[in-house]
């Protein structure tokens, strides 16, 4: 993150609320001045950064996170997602048969705005994604993406089971699915017996 980054997220962060920097700064409780443009600069030209403190008050007075924050300094605006739970995905009437999102009973989730992607999102559940995701993490999945070895994805079986895993080679024959955790073996299937798979294109932790 460079100078001018840091500082453009914290004035995104204040635009995104309604506000102006200095109104932020007044409302995580801060000198009003503190992400004023004359604090970003020392007297003879040194670049001076804003402290982890008043940035972390900051995102608390706006019922924001770290990651975020992180998104806006970035550049991004951010966007909205369907959100539903792990173990509800492998439930019927939430996902077409090429894996987008149709019916009712999704929440929103807000993250970082990645284009014009339709995408939706995952809360993880249990420790069987272990140590990559782990329960509460929210994973930004992306049914229209290309997906290539090497790419963690969704599966969806015809069974209707859901599953995070490193799709590893696919033939005529078989899809192979490397698992995340270790203690959880590699699978196989034929490809008839998937119903569809999705790039993971981004976690909030």
């Amino acid at each position: 993150m460079r100078h001018a980054q840091v500082w453009r997220g914290i004035d995104l962060l204040a635009e995104k609320n309604g506000l102006s920097a200095s109104g932020l700064a007044k409302q995580a409780g801060l000198d009003p001045t503190s992400f004023n443009p004359s604090k970003r600069e020392s007297k003879d030209g040194r670049p001076r950064w804003p402290s982890t403190e008043s940035i972390a008050r900051a995102l608390e007075a706006v019922g924001a996170g770290m990651d975020d924050f992180a998104a806006l300094v970035e550049g991004y605006r951010g966007a909205t997602a369907p959100l539903i739970g792990f173990a509800q995905a492998g439930a019927d009437g939430f996902f077409d048969d090429s894996g987008f999102p149709v019916g009712g009973g999704w929440d929103e989730v807000r993250f970082p705005g990645l284009g014009d992607e339709p995408v939706y999102a995952l809360e993880i559940s249990g420790d069987s994604m272990e140590p990559a995701y782990r329960e509460g993490d929210r994973i930004i999945v992306a049914p229209g993406a290309q997906v290539r070895k090497g790419d963690r994805v969704v599966v969806k079986t015809v069974d209707g089971e859901v599953m995070a895993k490193v799709l590893g080679r696919q033939t005529e024959k078989q899809v192979e699915l490397i698992s995340l955790n270790r203690d959880h073996p590699t699978r196989q299937f034929k490809p008839g017996d998937i119903l569809w798979i999705a790039r993971i294109l981004w976690v909030s932790q």
